[in-house]
């Protein structure tokens, strides 16, 4: 009995080692690929490309290859990656009172976060590692606690530690920690230069010609294409590479599975060879390839947890990218200082978004969760433009109530169609009856087939706006996106691809609705337990803020220009960490509009907004275009919208002439200098657990011109 209890112990002890296995291999990481397979090109992802209709994709007439790859000068979208921390936070509501919250906070883009704006970059902002101070005075080289303080913006600090302060303007947005990768030493069995003799394959590398050489390699290991590799003999080699093959190359091409001219399975790169005619093939022993130092998503931890620590944002970093796009998203899990006996994972769930995968759900029942001390990039596609949010799935109405909840939206690729060109043509419609199928650059994701459409007089030349009179014969009956021949003169925003001009905008804010139980979050920092049913709201929150915090642009008024706010307190770490980004002030230009992408993240609350004086243009609802299967505009105006938790809506606030209704009208109602407001009439969420402090409620500025953006941080002129 004792042999058969000691048996089943340790099969008890093997099974719990080896479960406990993946989570002891996971660490942190930053990933950002500069090209993919849908974005091949890396030098091309830098950038977002104007749209010139639907990618196309074509298989290689030659080789093995079983995926296909975009045409040259068809390939949309780029590539954007964010880095965000799990963790824990202070924020410092309007009446003074400090809350403690679980929360996400930024790890990259960290100077364009601090602006308001998405963080969000392109892969050579993301995978560029922080300089270090550019003056090499006024602060110290590595980041610290609170330096800069991400909120702020304004410069790099006056000494260790201090976020703002004397010191050169902060500007950095690569990915916190990010560092080059070491040095990786390759053993090369095989090279071979024009026809590779069998049973030697390169399926996916083009035959070697007399400038390029293909070398074979033991080792599974990632060389990028562009890498420089260099080949050496190492001493004693019994059978040396001739000189022609030995030196520094650039690699072509990298292949997998292949078979070498030794006849062995092994993986293979392709590089430029700087001599030519030299043998067919050359067997090796002893012979090495190096490649130097790469960005490849290694970081150093100690920068993340010394940024990441007591860094949390309320609402999270924004994030928001293009129709197109391919986007990764590294969540990096920085525990909770203040409660270090949780061992709390986290995940990004991005609420009512057509993922890649339910693999990157965020949902740990079908996809994954993230322990402390790890990273896990998700990956998305962006096919769809509107408004959503994402939020941790770990314990919803815990980690929600907490404050892991974010700003997410997509910008729809007609905001991409060049000034002046056909919307038929780009978004692929056809200017006629003909079905989709007889033009091959039609997306299906948009093809349908109204009738007479306008364009948006907001951003057409003088004049107004101009009839489309080339009608359709044929109605589809699937419709859901009417369409315009012709885009206007000005290259302007859309919140959805609308087709006929009707979700114009001159500038967007994304506004959080959320609320806080005080309580709640009290016991949670106290190790106290949670009583959920008991949870109600007493803070009222826009952005994380309350008025009169809300209409403050920036995390301090060290930076010209912009208001002070919000408010802040020293964190339990001694440092100044303004939690609290986004503010909501609306800057309008005279005879504009602005899109409010407005979302709900209370886990107990209805919320309602009401517009004094400017009227609300409600054009999308849940991230859908108000518009019914004929291809019906089914958009409303109204003066209050009221959503639920987990909803969103799409609203513009006209203060055109088209939102008040008459030629020349906005200039009377809405003339520059003007303030209007923004505020729910719920009575009791305009204040802070407690009569006459904050709540919901913003200010609605209509301005001469607005200057620095469409977005947060743009000035009033």
């Amino acid at each position: 009995m004792t042999s058969r209890k000691l048996e089943i112990t340790c099969i008890l002890l093997l099974v719990i080692c080896v479960a406990a296995l993946p989570a002891a291999a996971q660490s942190f990481r930053a990933q950002c690929p500069p090209s993919t397979i849908t974005h091949p090109v890396a030098a091309n992802n830098n950038s977002e490309p104007p749209y010139n209709g639907p990618t196309q994709f074509t298989r290689p007439a030659t080789g093995a290859q079983q995926w296909v790859v975009p045409t040259s000068g068809t390939v949309n979208g780029a590539i954007k990656c964010q880095q965000v921390s799990g963790g824990d936070g202070y924020m410092t509501e309007a009446d003074g009172t400090q809350t403690f919250m679980f929360s996400f906070g930024p790890l990259s883009g960290l100077a364009d976060i601090a602006a308001g704006k998405t963080g969000a970059e392109f892969p050579n902002v993301f995978n560029t590692p922080w300089p270090g101070c550019t003056d090499g005075t006024h602060c110290a080289s590595p980041l610290q606690r609170g330096d800069p303080a991400t909120t702020d913006g304004a410069t790099t600090g006056s000494s260790p530690g201090v976020g703002v302060g004397v010191g050169t303007p902060f500007t950095w947005n690569g990915a916190v920690g990010l560092a080059p990768d070491v040095i990786q030493t390759l053993a090369v069995s095989d090279v071979a230069e024009g026809a590779i003799p069998a049973p030697g394959t390169a399926p996916h590398c083009p035959a070697p010609t007399t400038t390029t050489v293909t070398a074979y390699t033991f080792e599974p290991v990632g060389i990028p294409v562009g890498a420089q590799v260099t080949i050496a003999n190492s001493p004693g080699s019994a059978a040396p590479a001739p000189a022609g093959f030995l030196g520094t190359f650039t690699v072509t091409c990298v292949d997998s599975n292949v078979t070498s001219p030794g006849g062995f399975s092994q993986y293979a790169f392709q590089y430029a060879d700087k001599t030519a005619g030299l043998g067919s093939s050359t067997s090796l022993q002893g012979t090495t390839a190096s490649t130097p130092p790469v960005i490849d998503g290694h970081v150093d931890p100690r920068p993340i947890m010394d940024v990441g620590v007591m860094n949390g944002n309320i609402p999270g970093p924004l994030l928001a990218f293009d129709e197109d796009d391919e986007v990764f998203l590294t969540l990096t899990n920085v525990g909770m200082i203040m409660r270090p006996d949780l061992f709390e994972q986290h995940t990004f769930h991005f609420h009512g978004y057509p993922n890649a995968s339910s693999f990157y759900d965020g949902v740990p029942d079908a996809s994954v969760a993230i322990n402390i001390g790890a990273s896990f990039t998700y990956y998305y596609m962006a096919p769809d433009a509107g408004t959503y949010f994402y939020h941790c799935h770990i314990t919803p109405p815990e980690h929600l109530q907490m404050g892991m909840v974010n700003q997410l939206y997509v910008r729809p690729r007609q905001d991409r169609v060049p000034s002046g060109q056909s919307l038929y043509t780009y978004l692929g419609y056809q200017n006629g009856i003909s079905e989709p199928t007889t033009n091959p650059l039609v997306d299906l994701r948009t093809a349908c087939y109204p009738g007479q459409d306008i364009l948006c007089s907001a951003t057409m030349p003088a004049g107004g706006a101009t009839a489309n009179t080339a009608t359709r014969a044929v109605q589809d009956s699937l419709c859901s996106n009417p369409t315009v021949s012709v885009n206007s003169g000005v290259t302007p925003n859309y919140v959805y691809n609308d087709g006929d001009g009707s979700t114009c905008y001159d500038v967007t804010y994304p506004i959080q609705m959320h609320g806080f139980d005080p309580n709640f979050h009290f016991v949670g920092m106290t190790f106290n337990p949670e009583m959920f049913v008991d949870m109600k709201d007493k803070y009222f929150l826009l952005n994380g803020r309350s008025y009169p915090d809300t209409v403050g642009l920036c995390g301090g008024s060290v930076i010209p220009g912009c208001a002070p706010g919000p408010q802040a307190t020293v964190s339990s770490d001694g440092q100044m960490h303004y939690s609290q980004p986004m503010p909501s002030l609306i800057n309008i230009p005279a005879g504009g509009r602005a899109s409010l992408r407005l979302v709900n993240l209370s886990v107990s609350e209805y919320h309602t907004l009401a517009s004094l004086g400017i009227p609300m243009h409600v054009v999308g609802w849940m991230a859908k275009l108000l518009r019914d299967q004929a291809g019906n505009n089914t958009e409303f105006w109204a003066n209050s919208i009221t959503l639920g938790g987990g909803e969103s809506n799409d609203v513009i606030l006209d203060a055109s002439d088209n939102g008040c209704g008459s030629p020349g009208c906005a200039a009377k109602l809405y003339p520059a200098g003007s303030v209007f407001y923004l505020y729910s009439p719920q009575l009791d969420h305009l204040s802070n657990d407690a009569e006459n402090f904050g709540g919901m409620l913003t200010e609605v500025h209509i301005c001469s011109s607005v200057s620095g953006g469409n977005t947060f941080g743009n000035s009033c002129n």
